[in-house]
């Protein structure tokens, strides 16, 4: 099968396009033939080597945690799939799905959103989880709470404005002047553009600042963040940890950083808020599999609005 590896950590040039051995599966997981995968800021934060700590130098490395495709065989424990069945999910990490095959865990996966394509339900899955579950599992969200996304054009602000809105909260979402338009769509309340205001100096208070971006430090947002609000960031912090740390012990404001759980029923939850319309994904640029070093040149570049697709069906 042809995939994108790497053998070194380093800048886009170590992404190397090759002919590698299709995986083996284990009983718990199916094949899938990917149809497609996306871009994660992960993915490239991977592949320069600043998660090394965890990933080691077990090279060559496949990356790539989104995956959309068709199931082409399935473990022998496996009983929620069938050969033919059209499957989103995750892979394990370090990753796997920069390739045409890859083996997923059957509690990763879940049956395909069928409003999406392959591409647009690839975007999916990392993404969106993690807007989710910052929301739902550490902010304990509410009706008519007001919560704050900053980052709010990203590919997890996208979501995280979406999911938001879906679970009747009051939404400020916060961006760059070009992307205004952009998260009104996507049904924000207000927008701001951070280039004109800055949000930490208004005078309104929020339930939940989520910084998907991990732009502002909660020393910067505790003057508009609730006395039991909480605080949410993508980037552990020596700030974070200890402030998350001592909110635990101690009443008031809380810190807390969401590292994304993937597992199937999420996607199940996620798959029924994208079919019912109440939230949608949005492609900023499709890439081939081979022009995977473009990809990730351009999520560095942090001009992205949405998402970016990985087409990795052979041609």
């Amino acid at each position: 099968m042809k995939a994108v590896v790497i053998r070194r950590y380093g800048a886009t040039d170590v992404l190397q396009y090759e002919e590698l051995a299709q995986p083996s599966i284990k009983p718990d997981q199916l094949l899938v033939r990917v149809n497609a995968s996306s871009v994660n800021p992960i993915d490239w934060k991977t592949r320069k080597g600043m998660l090394s700590f965890m990933t080691g130098k077990n090279f060559p490395m496949i990356l790539g945690f989104d995956v959309a495709g068709e199931v082409v065989a399935v473990g022998s424990q496996v009983t929620r799939f069938q050969v033919g069945d059209a499957i989103y999910g995750s892979t394990k990490f370090p990753g796997g799905a920069y390739a045409e095959f890859a083996a997923i865990p059957e509690n990763l996966a879940a049956l395909k959103p069928t409003n999406l394509s392959y591409e647009e339900a690839a975007t999916v899955p990392l993404a969106a989880m993690t807007a989710l579950q910052a929301l739902r599992d550490l902010g304990h969200i509410l009706p008519r709470q007001k919560v704050l996304i900053n980052g709010a054009a990203g590919g997890v602000g996208m979501f995280a404005v979406q999911i938001a809105k879906a679970l009747d909260a009051e939404v400020t979402g916060v961006c760059s002047t070009r992307n205004l338009e952009f998260v009104k769509s996507l049904g924000a309340d207000r927008v701001i553009d951070y280039t004109q205001q800055d949000f930490t100096a208004e005078k309104i208070l929020y339930d939940i600042i989520f910084d998907a971006v991990a732009k502002r430090s909660l020393t910067n947002c505790k003057q508009v963040l609730k006395p039991n609000g909480v605080y949410i960031t993508t980037l552990p912090t020596p700030e974070v940890v200890i402030q998350g740390v001592l909110s635990t012990l101690l009443p008031g404001q809380k810190a807390k950083l969401i590292m994304e759980k993937p597992n199937a029923q999420d996607l199940v939850d996620l798959k029924e808020l994208i079919e019912s319309g109440k939230v949608r994904t949005v492609i900023d640029r499709t890439y081939l599999l081979q022009e995977l070093a473009a990809a990730h040149a351009y999520s560095e570049s942090e001009r992205a609005v949405g998402k970016i697709a990985i087409s990795c069906a052979a041609v």
